[in-house]
């Protein structure tokens, strides 16, 4: 008997120390900034759709501001973000225009999806075939809190408006937090929460009706 407690003894020892080693390889083994960028490309490029919450923050140019509501995607091109806080605010891409609308405004704005330069615009890739590296320049990688890491780069053909994009993502290639450094030294950042992966979306979630009596107006591309 005696012998026996001193081999589980020395079996949990063992076994602890294999864990410990295990965790420090894993520590001292993180992936490359390549490496991470291909897992998010790999898992957005399986999906067809995704629901998810997000609040979106900003701050700049004494501006603090924080909003939150539901994000819908749906490939190819289509984008929907519903805010709770505020309500009946609405940015919406159909695939052809995006739809900007918040309830009470004497209008609606529209602007050809391909002249649109927002700052949502950075999510477009993940509306098509992703492929960070050729998005972004610089891809850099670092450390962040629970067990997630940051990929930071620079969006290309935005260079003079967004000199840094961050994206927070999980070992496994989700992102979970978007932020961007506009030139001015404004930061917004959207985080992202209970995400549902290709979800069933309803066919009409993408079209936009204008409320009765709110004229649409064609909005120039931004300079």
């Amino acid at each position: 008997m005696k012998g026996w407690k001193t081999f589980r003894r020395g079996g949990r020892f063992l076994l602890t120390a294999a864990l410990m080693t295990g965790c420090l390889c894993a520590q001292e083994h993180p992936p490359s900034a390549q490496d991470l960028a291909r897992r998010v490309d790999q898992y957005y490029n399986k999906l067809h759709s995704l629901k998810a919450g997000f609040t979106e923050s900003y701050a700049g140019l004494g501006v603090h501001r924080s909003e939150s509501g539901t994000l819908l995607l749906l490939k190819p091109g289509r984008m929907r973000w519903d805010y709770t806080s505020p309500p009946g605010k609405l940015f919406l891409l159909d695939g052809k225009f995006a739809w900007f609308y918040s309830q009470g405004d004497a209008q609606v704005q529209r602007i050809p999806e391909k002249q649109l330069d927002d700052l949502r615009s950075p999510l477009r890739f993940l509306l098509g075939h992703t492929e960070l590296e050729k998005e972004l320049t610089g891809v850099a990688l670092t450390t962040a809190p629970n067990g997630q890491f940051t990929l930071t780069g620079q969006p290309k053909g935005q260079e003079k408006r967004i000199p840094r994009l961050a994206l927070t993502v999980t070992p496994v290639g989700t992102i979970t937090a978007i932020e961007i450094e506009e030139g001015d030294g404004a930061i917004t950042r959207f985080t992202f929460s209970g995400e549902l992966p290709d979800v069933v979306i309803p066919p009409g979630a993408f079209h936009f009706n204008p409320p009765p009596g709110v004229p649409v107006i064609d909005t120039p591309a931004p300079q």
